[in-house]
């Protein structure tokens, strides 16, 4: 519907050269209008709707005491919490216990561009649960 929204001026000045009668194009432009707006709103409405449904599921999976069901925010947070500590700790420390020992080593990279907008994403839920742990909510 975006796109409708964008044609509403050249669509305005195509009524006004079709339709001479000022009256009959001001009505046709104010339907036209009205036509975008209902479609934004829906629009708007699915997105709300499928942002709810997903709130639920996240309910659901969250109560859930099975560990392949709730489990996997916990093991993504660790695998993320592992490469950081490799990355920043275990990585270093290990080159450099290599290098005393006289063994070159070779660490592989960890690209964290990817890594933080999860890592960090992770640790504003968690803060928000240790809020909710806090309080007895949870």
């Amino acid at each position: 519907m975006g796109a409708l929204i964008s044609l509403i001026p050249v669509l305005s000045q195509l009524l006004d050269k079709i339709l001479p009668d000022k009256g009959a194009a001001d009505a046709a432009k104010l339907e036209l209008v009205k036509l975008a707006q209902q479609g934004e709103l829906a629009q708007l409405n699915a997105d709300v709707t499928l942002a709810a449904a997903q709130a639920e599921t996240n309910k659901i999976e969250a109560a859930s005491t099975r560990l392949f069901v709730a489990g996997w925010r916990p093991f993504v947070g660790w695998i993320c919490g592992f490469a950081v500590g490799f990355k920043f700790i275990g990585g270093p420390v290990l080159f450099m216990v290599a290098q005393a020992l006289g063994h070159p080593v070779d660490l592989p990279k960890i690209e964290t561009e990817e890594l933080w907008p999860l890592l960090l994403g992770m640790l504003g839920l968690g803060g928000l649960r240790t809020v909710e742990k806090v309080k007895g909510a949870a």
